[in-house]
Protein backbone atom coordinates (compact mmCIF):
# COMPACT_ATOMS: atom_id res chain seq x y z
CA UNK A 1 0.00 0.00 0.00
CA UNK A 2 2.77 2.40 0.85
CA UNK A 3 4.52 2.13 -2.51
CA UNK A 4 8.27 2.68 -2.44
CA UNK A 5 8.53 4.60 0.81
CA UNK A 6 8.75 1.58 3.14
CA UNK A 7 11.12 -1.33 2.62
CA UNK A 8 9.51 -3.66 5.17
CA UNK A 9 6.04 -4.46 6.38
CA UNK A 10 4.65 -3.35 9.73
CA UNK A 11 5.51 -5.04 12.98
CA UNK A 12 2.91 -7.56 14.13
CA UNK A 13 1.82 -5.31 16.98
CA UNK A 14 1.66 -2.31 14.66
CA UNK A 15 -0.51 -4.28 12.28
CA UNK A 16 -2.82 -5.32 15.11
CA UNK A 17 -3.32 -1.81 16.45
CA UNK A 18 -3.62 -0.25 13.01
CA UNK A 19 -6.11 -2.53 11.29
CA UNK A 20 -9.76 -1.42 11.22
CA UNK A 21 -11.40 -3.75 8.70
CA UNK A 22 -12.97 -5.70 11.55
CA UNK A 23 -15.36 -2.83 12.20
CA UNK A 24 -15.24 -0.36 9.32
CA UNK A 25 -16.37 -3.08 6.92
CA UNK A 26 -19.83 -1.94 8.01
CA UNK A 27 -19.32 1.03 5.70
CA UNK A 28 -18.77 -1.12 2.60
CA UNK A 29 -22.04 -0.05 0.98
CA UNK A 30 -21.29 3.62 1.54
CA UNK A 31 -17.67 3.20 0.39
CA UNK A 32 -18.82 1.75 -2.91
CA UNK A 33 -21.48 4.46 -3.32
CA UNK A 34 -18.84 7.13 -2.79
CA UNK A 35 -16.44 5.50 -5.23
CA UNK A 36 -19.11 5.21 -7.91
CA UNK A 37 -19.94 8.89 -7.59
CA UNK A 38 -16.25 9.77 -7.69
CA UNK A 39 -15.41 7.71 -10.78
CA UNK A 40 -18.39 9.07 -12.71
CA UNK A 41 -17.23 12.58 -11.91
CA UNK A 42 -13.67 11.73 -13.02
CA UNK A 43 -15.02 10.53 -16.34
CA UNK A 44 -17.29 13.55 -16.76
CA UNK A 45 -14.34 15.86 -16.15
CA UNK A 46 -12.15 13.99 -18.62
CA UNK A 47 -9.67 12.72 -16.05
CA UNK A 48 -10.16 9.06 -16.90
CA UNK A 49 -11.35 7.35 -20.03
CA UNK A 50 -14.85 6.02 -20.55
CA UNK A 51 -13.40 2.51 -20.83
CA UNK A 52 -11.61 2.74 -17.49
CA UNK A 53 -14.66 4.29 -15.88
CA UNK A 54 -16.88 1.50 -17.17
CA UNK A 55 -14.46 -1.17 -15.93
CA UNK A 56 -14.24 0.43 -12.50
CA UNK A 57 -18.01 0.73 -12.20
CA UNK A 58 -18.53 -2.86 -13.27
CA UNK A 59 -15.89 -4.01 -10.81
CA UNK A 60 -17.43 -2.03 -7.95
CA UNK A 61 -20.85 -3.47 -8.76
CA UNK A 62 -19.40 -6.98 -8.62
CA UNK A 63 -17.74 -6.21 -5.29
CA UNK A 64 -21.07 -4.94 -3.94
CA UNK A 65 -22.66 -8.24 -4.98
CA UNK A 66 -19.87 -10.22 -3.32
CA UNK A 67 -20.37 -8.31 -0.08
CA UNK A 68 -24.14 -8.84 -0.17
CA UNK A 69 -23.63 -12.56 -0.80
CA UNK A 70 -21.02 -12.93 1.94
CA UNK A 71 -18.36 -13.91 -0.58
CA UNK A 72 -16.09 -10.88 -0.33
CA UNK A 73 -12.58 -11.71 0.97
CA UNK A 74 -12.06 -9.14 3.75
CA UNK A 75 -8.35 -9.15 4.58
CA UNK A 76 -6.50 -7.59 7.50
CA UNK A 77 -3.49 -7.03 5.27
CA UNK A 78 -5.34 -4.19 3.57
CA UNK A 79 -6.18 -2.46 6.88
CA UNK A 80 -9.56 -0.92 6.18
CA UNK A 81 -12.63 -1.11 4.00
CA UNK A 82 -11.27 1.44 1.51
CA UNK A 83 -8.10 -0.47 0.70
CA UNK A 84 -9.90 -3.82 0.78
CA UNK A 85 -12.28 -2.61 -1.91
CA UNK A 86 -9.49 -1.07 -3.98
CA UNK A 87 -7.34 -4.20 -3.73
CA UNK A 88 -10.20 -6.44 -4.77
CA UNK A 89 -10.99 -4.07 -7.63
CA UNK A 90 -7.42 -4.44 -8.86
CA UNK A 91 -7.79 -8.24 -8.77
CA UNK A 92 -10.95 -8.02 -10.83
CA UNK A 93 -10.10 -5.40 -13.46
CA UNK A 94 -6.35 -4.93 -13.29
CA UNK A 95 -4.42 -1.68 -13.72
CA UNK A 96 -7.48 0.50 -14.35
CA UNK A 97 -8.38 0.12 -10.68
CA UNK A 98 -5.46 2.38 -9.79
CA UNK A 99 -7.16 5.33 -11.47
CA UNK A 100 -10.03 5.33 -8.98
CA UNK A 101 -8.00 7.11 -6.32
CA UNK A 102 -7.20 10.07 -8.58
CA UNK A 103 -7.97 13.37 -6.80
CA UNK A 104 -9.00 11.53 -3.65
CA UNK A 105 -7.44 10.61 -0.30
CA UNK A 106 -8.51 8.15 2.31
CA UNK A 107 -9.02 11.20 4.52
CA UNK A 108 -11.91 12.62 2.52
CA UNK A 109 -13.02 9.12 1.57
CA UNK A 110 -13.52 7.95 5.16
CA UNK A 111 -15.17 11.23 6.14
CA UNK A 112 -17.61 10.80 3.26
CA UNK A 113 -18.32 7.15 4.03
CA UNK A 114 -18.89 7.90 7.69
CA UNK A 115 -21.35 10.69 6.97
CA UNK A 116 -23.23 8.49 4.51
CA UNK A 117 -23.37 5.64 7.03
CA UNK A 118 -24.56 7.87 9.84
CA UNK A 119 -27.16 9.48 7.62
CA UNK A 120 -28.50 6.02 6.79
CA UNK A 121 -28.51 5.10 10.48
CA UNK A 122 -30.47 8.20 11.45
CA UNK A 123 -32.97 7.42 8.68
CA UNK A 124 -33.36 3.92 10.16
CA UNK A 125 -33.71 5.21 13.72
CA UNK A 126 -36.54 7.65 13.00
CA UNK A 127 -39.18 4.95 12.29
CA UNK A 128 -38.02 3.07 15.39
CA UNK A 129 -38.68 6.13 17.54
CA UNK A 130 -42.00 6.71 15.79
CA UNK A 131 -43.03 3.11 16.52
CA UNK A 132 -42.42 3.68 20.23
CA UNK A 133 -44.41 6.92 20.14
CA UNK A 134 -47.26 5.07 18.41
CA UNK A 135 -47.22 2.40 21.14
CA UNK A 136 -47.41 5.10 23.80
CA UNK A 137 -50.26 6.80 21.96
CA UNK A 138 -52.14 3.50 21.84
CA UNK A 139 -51.80 3.14 25.60
CA UNK A 140 -52.76 6.78 26.12
CA UNK A 141 -55.99 6.36 24.18
CA UNK A 142 -56.85 3.14 25.96
CA UNK A 143 -56.24 4.64 29.40
CA UNK A 144 -57.14 8.30 28.87
CA UNK A 145 -59.39 8.32 31.96
CA UNK A 146 -57.60 5.80 34.19
CA UNK A 147 -56.30 7.65 37.21
CA UNK A 148 -52.85 7.11 38.71
CA UNK A 149 -50.75 9.00 41.25
CA UNK A 150 -48.66 11.85 39.93
CA UNK A 151 -45.41 12.13 41.83
CA UNK A 152 -42.94 14.82 42.73
CA UNK A 153 -39.88 13.79 44.76
CA UNK A 154 -41.31 10.25 44.32
CA UNK A 155 -44.03 11.27 46.77
CA UNK A 156 -47.73 11.29 45.90
CA UNK A 157 -48.54 14.78 44.60
CA UNK A 158 -51.70 15.06 42.48
CA UNK A 159 -53.79 12.60 40.51
CA UNK A 160 -53.07 12.31 36.81
CA UNK A 161 -54.22 9.88 34.15
CA UNK A 162 -52.11 7.03 32.87
CA UNK A 163 -52.77 8.26 29.34
CA UNK A 164 -51.38 11.68 30.22
CA UNK A 165 -48.28 10.03 31.67
CA UNK A 166 -47.73 8.06 28.46
CA UNK A 167 -48.05 11.18 26.33
CA UNK A 168 -45.37 12.91 28.42
CA UNK A 169 -42.91 10.37 27.01
CA UNK A 170 -44.33 10.88 23.52
CA UNK A 171 -43.45 14.57 23.86
CA UNK A 172 -39.91 13.74 24.96
CA UNK A 173 -39.45 11.34 22.07
CA UNK A 174 -40.85 13.93 19.66
CA UNK A 175 -38.06 16.28 20.68
CA UNK A 176 -35.60 13.43 20.18
CA UNK A 177 -36.82 13.14 16.60
CA UNK A 178 -36.16 16.84 16.21
CA UNK A 179 -32.61 16.46 17.49
CA UNK A 180 -31.95 13.59 15.10
CA UNK A 181 -33.33 15.65 12.22
CA UNK A 182 -31.08 18.56 13.20
CA UNK A 183 -28.04 16.30 13.34
CA UNK A 184 -28.88 14.83 9.94
CA UNK A 185 -29.29 18.25 8.39
CA UNK A 186 -25.92 19.48 9.62
CA UNK A 187 -24.01 16.33 8.62
CA UNK A 188 -25.44 16.37 5.11
CA UNK A 189 -22.50 18.13 3.43
CA UNK A 190 -19.93 16.32 1.33
CA UNK A 191 -16.23 16.12 2.28
CA UNK A 192 -15.41 14.32 -0.97
CA UNK A 193 -12.88 16.28 -2.99
CA UNK A 194 -11.10 17.77 -0.01
CA UNK A 195 -8.46 15.09 -0.64
CA UNK A 196 -5.86 14.71 2.11
CA UNK A 197 -6.38 18.19 3.60
CA UNK A 198 -5.66 20.93 1.05
CA UNK A 199 -7.98 20.12 -1.83
CA UNK A 200 -6.61 18.98 -5.19
CA UNK A 201 -5.06 20.43 -8.32
CA UNK A 202 -7.25 18.21 -10.53
CA UNK A 203 -10.29 19.90 -12.13
CA UNK A 204 -12.86 18.00 -10.08
CA UNK A 205 -16.55 18.85 -9.74
CA UNK A 206 -17.46 18.63 -6.07
CA UNK A 207 -21.00 19.80 -6.74
CA UNK A 208 -21.55 16.76 -8.95
CA UNK A 209 -20.35 14.23 -6.39
CA UNK A 210 -22.23 15.95 -3.58
CA UNK A 211 -25.48 15.84 -5.55
CA UNK A 212 -24.90 12.24 -6.64
CA UNK A 213 -24.55 11.17 -3.01
CA UNK A 214 -27.59 13.10 -1.80
CA UNK A 215 -25.64 15.77 0.05
CA UNK A 216 -26.98 19.30 0.15
CA UNK A 217 -23.64 20.80 -0.87
CA UNK A 218 -19.87 20.24 -0.62
CA UNK A 219 -18.16 21.33 2.57
CA UNK A 220 -16.60 24.74 2.04
CA UNK A 221 -13.22 24.22 3.71
CA UNK A 222 -10.94 21.29 2.92
CA UNK A 223 -9.30 21.31 6.36
CA UNK A 224 -12.65 21.19 8.10
CA UNK A 225 -13.94 18.55 5.68
CA UNK A 226 -11.38 15.92 6.67
CA UNK A 227 -10.99 16.80 10.35
CA UNK A 228 -14.55 17.47 11.53
CA UNK A 229 -16.22 14.81 13.65
CA UNK A 230 -18.73 17.08 15.32
CA UNK A 231 -21.41 15.48 13.14
CA UNK A 232 -20.75 12.17 14.90
CA UNK A 233 -20.59 13.86 18.30
CA UNK A 234 -23.89 15.61 17.63
CA UNK A 235 -25.48 12.29 16.71
CA UNK A 236 -24.11 10.71 19.90
CA UNK A 237 -25.44 13.64 21.91
CA UNK A 238 -28.91 13.16 20.44
CA UNK A 239 -28.61 9.41 21.00
CA UNK A 240 -27.56 9.94 24.61
CA UNK A 241 -30.56 12.17 25.33
CA UNK A 242 -32.86 9.66 23.64
CA UNK A 243 -31.29 6.84 25.67
CA UNK A 244 -31.81 8.85 28.85
CA UNK A 245 -35.50 9.17 28.03
CA UNK A 246 -35.73 5.42 27.42
CA UNK A 247 -33.98 4.80 30.73
CA UNK A 248 -36.45 6.99 32.62
CA UNK A 249 -39.37 5.07 31.15
CA UNK A 250 -37.59 1.80 31.88
CA UNK A 251 -37.15 2.83 35.51
CA UNK A 252 -40.87 3.55 35.79
CA UNK A 253 -41.73 0.15 34.34
CA UNK A 254 -39.38 -1.49 36.84
CA UNK A 255 -41.06 0.34 39.73
CA UNK A 256 -44.60 -0.04 38.43
CA UNK A 257 -44.21 -3.80 37.96
CA UNK A 258 -43.17 -4.47 41.57
CA UNK A 259 -45.78 -6.13 43.81
CA UNK A 260 -45.62 -3.06 46.03
CA UNK A 261 -46.91 -0.89 43.17
CA UNK A 262 -48.57 -3.41 40.88
CA UNK A 263 -49.56 -0.79 38.31
CA UNK A 264 -48.43 -2.80 35.27
CA UNK A 265 -47.64 -6.36 34.37
CA UNK A 266 -45.30 -7.56 31.66
CA UNK A 267 -46.03 -10.85 29.94
CA UNK A 268 -43.70 -13.83 30.00
CA UNK A 269 -42.25 -12.55 26.74
CA UNK A 270 -40.69 -9.56 28.50
CA UNK A 271 -40.00 -11.08 31.91
CA UNK A 272 -37.49 -13.52 33.32
CA UNK A 273 -37.41 -15.77 36.37
CA UNK A 274 -34.98 -16.58 39.12
CA UNK A 275 -32.68 -19.58 39.35
CA UNK A 276 -33.57 -20.01 43.03
CA UNK A 277 -36.82 -18.13 43.75
CA UNK A 278 -39.66 -19.67 41.76
CA UNK A 279 -42.10 -16.82 42.44
CA UNK A 280 -39.99 -14.14 40.76
CA UNK A 281 -40.98 -12.19 37.65
CA UNK A 282 -38.14 -9.87 36.80
CA UNK A 283 -38.52 -6.96 34.34
CA UNK A 284 -35.07 -7.65 32.88
CA UNK A 285 -35.78 -6.05 29.51
CA UNK A 286 -36.50 -2.74 31.25
CA UNK A 287 -33.47 -3.11 33.50
CA UNK A 288 -31.23 -3.77 30.50
CA UNK A 289 -32.55 -0.73 28.66
CA UNK A 290 -31.75 1.27 31.76
CA UNK A 291 -28.30 -0.29 32.01
CA UNK A 292 -27.35 -0.02 28.34
CA UNK A 293 -27.84 3.74 28.51
CA UNK A 294 -24.35 3.84 29.98
CA UNK A 295 -22.91 2.50 26.74
CA UNK A 296 -24.36 5.37 24.75
CA UNK A 297 -23.25 7.93 27.31
CA UNK A 298 -19.80 6.34 27.25
CA UNK A 299 -19.58 6.58 23.47
CA UNK A 300 -20.34 10.31 23.60
CA UNK A 301 -17.73 10.98 26.27
CA UNK A 302 -15.29 8.68 24.48
CA UNK A 303 -15.46 10.53 21.18
CA UNK A 304 -15.34 13.93 22.85
CA UNK A 305 -12.19 12.76 24.61
CA UNK A 306 -10.63 11.48 21.37
CA UNK A 307 -11.23 14.77 19.60
CA UNK A 308 -10.49 17.29 22.32
CA UNK A 309 -6.71 17.40 21.83
CA UNK A 310 -6.41 17.01 18.06
CA UNK A 311 -5.08 19.82 15.94
CA UNK A 312 -5.97 20.11 12.26
CA UNK A 313 -6.47 17.92 10.33
CA UNK A 314 -6.49 14.11 10.30
CA UNK A 315 -4.82 11.95 12.94
CA UNK A 316 -5.11 8.20 13.36
CA UNK A 317 -6.79 8.78 16.72
CA UNK A 318 -9.89 9.49 14.66
CA UNK A 319 -10.09 5.85 13.67
CA UNK A 320 -11.55 5.37 17.16
CA UNK A 321 -14.70 7.25 16.17
CA UNK A 322 -16.42 4.44 14.32
CA UNK A 323 -16.56 1.70 16.93
CA UNK A 324 -18.01 4.21 19.39
CA UNK A 325 -20.70 5.36 16.97
CA UNK A 326 -21.43 1.87 15.63
CA UNK A 327 -21.79 0.48 19.15
CA UNK A 328 -24.04 3.32 20.30
CA UNK A 329 -26.24 3.01 17.22
CA UNK A 330 -26.64 -0.75 17.70
CA UNK A 331 -27.44 -0.30 21.39
CA UNK A 332 -29.97 2.42 20.71
CA UNK A 333 -31.76 0.37 18.06
CA UNK A 334 -32.01 -2.64 20.37
CA UNK A 335 -33.26 -0.53 23.28
CA UNK A 336 -35.90 1.14 21.12
CA UNK A 337 -37.16 -2.24 19.95
CA UNK A 338 -37.25 -3.58 23.51
CA UNK A 339 -39.04 -0.52 24.87
CA UNK A 340 -41.61 -0.53 22.07
CA UNK A 341 -42.27 -4.19 22.77
CA UNK A 342 -42.69 -3.61 26.51
CA UNK A 343 -45.04 -0.66 26.11
CA UNK A 344 -47.23 -2.57 23.68
CA UNK A 345 -47.07 -5.68 25.87
CA UNK A 346 -47.77 -4.33 29.34
CA UNK A 347 -51.22 -4.58 30.88
CA UNK A 348 -52.48 -1.91 33.28
CA UNK A 349 -54.15 -2.54 36.65
CA UNK A 350 -56.46 0.48 36.64
CA UNK A 351 -58.01 -0.36 40.04
CA UNK A 352 -54.62 -0.62 41.71
CA UNK A 353 -53.54 2.71 40.21
CA UNK A 354 -56.78 4.39 41.23
CA UNK A 355 -56.43 3.21 44.82
CA UNK A 356 -52.87 4.51 44.97
CA UNK A 357 -53.94 7.84 43.49
CA UNK A 358 -56.65 8.22 46.12
CA UNK A 359 -54.20 7.81 49.01
CA UNK A 360 -51.76 10.30 50.43
CA UNK A 361 -54.15 13.29 50.36
CA UNK A 362 -53.54 13.70 46.63
CA UNK A 363 -56.52 16.05 46.21
CA UNK A 364 -55.30 18.55 48.81
CA UNK A 365 -54.47 21.05 46.06
CA UNK A 366 -58.02 20.71 44.77
CA UNK A 367 -59.25 21.66 48.23
CA UNK A 368 -56.99 24.71 48.28
CA UNK A 369 -58.18 25.69 44.80
CA UNK A 370 -61.81 25.31 45.94
CA UNK A 371 -61.19 27.66 48.86
CA UNK A 372 -59.74 30.24 46.49
CA UNK A 373 -62.45 29.85 43.87
CA UNK A 374 -65.49 29.52 46.14
CA UNK A 375 -64.62 31.38 49.33
CA UNK A 376 -62.30 33.93 47.65
CA UNK A 377 -59.52 33.06 50.10
CA UNK A 378 -56.02 34.18 49.02
CA UNK A 379 -54.10 31.15 47.84
CA UNK A 380 -51.43 31.34 50.55
CA UNK A 381 -54.13 31.38 53.21
CA UNK A 382 -55.96 28.56 51.43
CA UNK A 383 -52.72 26.59 51.41
CA UNK A 384 -52.42 27.05 55.19
CA UNK A 385 -56.05 26.08 55.81
CA UNK A 386 -55.70 22.99 53.64
CA UNK A 387 -52.55 21.97 55.45
CA UNK A 388 -54.39 22.07 58.78
CA UNK A 389 -57.26 20.01 57.35
CA UNK A 390 -54.80 17.43 55.99
CA UNK A 391 -53.22 17.28 59.43
CA UNK A 392 -56.65 16.64 60.97
CA UNK A 393 -57.38 13.85 58.48
CA UNK A 394 -53.98 12.31 59.11
CA UNK A 395 -54.63 12.33 62.86
CA UNK A 396 -57.87 10.44 62.29
CA UNK A 397 -56.29 8.04 59.82
CA UNK A 398 -58.66 8.90 56.97
CA UNK A 399 -58.40 10.47 53.54
CA UNK A 400 -59.86 13.90 52.81
CA UNK A 401 -62.96 12.38 51.20
CA UNK A 402 -63.74 10.59 54.50
CA UNK A 403 -63.07 13.47 56.88
CA UNK A 404 -66.40 14.71 58.34
CA UNK A 405 -67.50 18.16 57.28
CA UNK A 406 -67.62 19.23 60.93
CA UNK A 407 -63.90 18.55 61.25
CA UNK A 408 -63.18 20.72 58.22
CA UNK A 409 -65.37 23.47 59.60
CA UNK A 410 -63.33 23.54 62.80
CA UNK A 411 -60.54 24.87 60.60
CA UNK A 412 -62.64 26.98 58.21
CA UNK A 413 -66.31 27.43 59.19
CA UNK A 414 -67.40 28.58 55.73
CA UNK A 415 -66.66 25.20 54.11
CA UNK A 416 -69.83 23.47 52.89
CA UNK A 417 -70.55 19.92 51.84
CA UNK A 418 -70.14 21.05 48.23
CA UNK A 419 -66.42 20.55 48.81
CA UNK A 420 -66.80 16.78 48.63
CA UNK A 421 -67.69 17.06 44.95
CA UNK A 422 -64.16 18.09 44.10
CA UNK A 423 -62.19 15.78 46.40
CA UNK A 424 -62.39 12.54 44.36
CA UNK A 425 -59.49 11.68 42.08
CA UNK A 426 -61.85 11.53 39.10
CA UNK A 427 -63.08 15.05 39.80
CA UNK A 428 -59.50 16.20 40.24
CA UNK A 429 -58.25 14.99 36.86
CA UNK A 430 -61.45 16.09 35.11
CA UNK A 431 -60.90 19.63 36.37
CA UNK A 432 -57.38 19.91 34.91
CA UNK A 433 -58.59 21.22 31.57
CA UNK A 434 -55.88 23.83 31.03
CA UNK A 435 -53.83 23.38 27.87
CA UNK A 436 -51.44 20.50 28.51
CA UNK A 437 -53.40 19.33 31.54
CA UNK A 438 -54.32 15.79 32.49
CA UNK A 439 -58.09 15.93 31.91
CA UNK A 440 -59.25 12.83 30.00
CA UNK A 441 -60.68 14.92 27.15
CA UNK A 442 -57.31 16.64 26.82
CA UNK A 443 -55.56 13.28 26.68
CA UNK A 444 -57.87 11.99 23.95
CA UNK A 445 -57.39 15.16 21.94
CA UNK A 446 -53.59 15.07 22.30
CA UNK A 447 -53.45 11.38 21.41
CA UNK A 448 -55.40 12.11 18.22
CA UNK A 449 -53.05 15.01 17.47
CA UNK A 450 -50.07 12.72 17.88
CA UNK A 451 -51.50 10.27 15.39
CA UNK A 452 -51.68 13.09 12.87
CA UNK A 453 -48.17 14.31 13.70
CA UNK A 454 -46.71 10.86 13.25
CA UNK A 455 -47.87 10.87 9.65
CA UNK A 456 -45.77 13.94 8.90
CA UNK A 457 -42.65 13.25 10.94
Amino acid sequence: MWGGRFAAGPDEVMAAINVSIGFDRRMAKQDIEGSLAHVRMLEARGMISAADSSAIQEGLSRIASEIRDGAFPFRDAFEDIHMNVEARLAELIGQAAGRLHTARSRNDQVATDFRLWLRDMIDATVPEVKALIAALVDKAEAHAADVMPGFTHMQSAQPVTFGHHCLAYAEMLGRDLGRLADARKRLNESPLGAAALAGTSFPIDRQQTAAALGFDQPMRNSLDAVSARDFAIEYLSAAAILSMHLSRLAEEIVVWSTPQFGFVRLSDGFSTGSSIMPQKRNPDAAELVRGKTGRVFGALIGLLTVMKGLSMTYAKDMQEDKELVFGAADTLSLCLAAMTGMVADMTIDAQRMRAAAASGFATATDLADWLVRTLKVPFREAHHITGRIVKAAEAKGVELTDLPLAEMQKVEPRITDAVFGILTVEASVASRTSFGGTAPDNVKREAAAWRTRLQSL
